[in-house]
């Protein structure tokens, strides 16, 4: 009896100390838990993302082309709808000169009460004349030339009165220069006042406002 009683205590003895190792070995309750951890689950192709953006940002970045730009000198000018457009976007010099104040001096003592296209057409008479052969050659000799046009006394036009009136007439002058409208009495040479009738034996072109043109 006291030889079981020796042997079971020799064995509680035996696994105390055996509880006793296991306690004081970290590491092999490390290694336990290690094998009893299950394995980690890892996503496919986790770092793809990551890899793209390096990819990305060492890639020379290629730079945009601005869009042509063109010159505003070599766009067209954009077309007025009507003669008094045209007239209000005329830009006017800052100095005129002496043909063209001749020309604008006709319109503007001749035809300043009438239409904007009735302006024009006694611009184009003038002009007409110069290049006619059968008048003087340049539009201030036109002007002037004795007993042609009756604003003008003592061969010199009088003052002009600086305003809209005046502002239209130096537009007209340049558009009837530039032939950059159409005109209504093409190739006319003359005109009168309805109000007379000088009995000219010439061909009529066309009446506008009060006065009448011919060639």
């Amino acid at each position: 009896m006291s030889r079981i009683l020796n042997a079971a205590s020799t064995a509680a003895v035996g696994m105390t100390a055996l509880a006793m190792l296991v306690l004081a070995e970290p590491g092999f309750a490390s290694d336990l838990i290690a094998d009893a951890s299950p394995p980690a689950i890892t996503l496919p192709a986790a770092e793809a993302p990551e890899a793209e953006m390096a990819t990305a940002s060492t890639d020379p970045v290629s730079p945009v082309e601005a869009p042509e730009t063109i010159d505003e000198q070599d766009e067209p000018a954009p077309q007025a709808d009507s003669l008094a457009a045209l007239v209000a976007a005329t830009p006017r010099p800052a100095e005129l000169d002496p043909e063209l104040r001749c020309l604008a001096g006709a319109v503007y003592f001749e035809s300043r009460g009438e239409s904007l296209a009735g302006q024009l057409a006694v611009a184009h008479v003038v002009i007409n004349r110069a290049k006619s052969g059968r008048f003087p050659t340049s539009l201030c000799g036109v002007v002037h030339q004795k007993s042609q046009f009756s604003f003008v006394r003592g061969g010199r036009m009088p003052k002009i009165r600086e305003g809209a009136q005046w502002a239209n007439a130096v537009s007209i002058a340049q558009i009837a220069r530039d032939g950059s409208w159409s005109n209504r009495a093409p190739g006319a040479l003359f005109f009168h006042a309805r109000h007379v009738s000088p009995g000219w034996r010439k061909t009529r072109i066309a009446a506008i406002d009060n006065h009448i043109f011919y060639r």
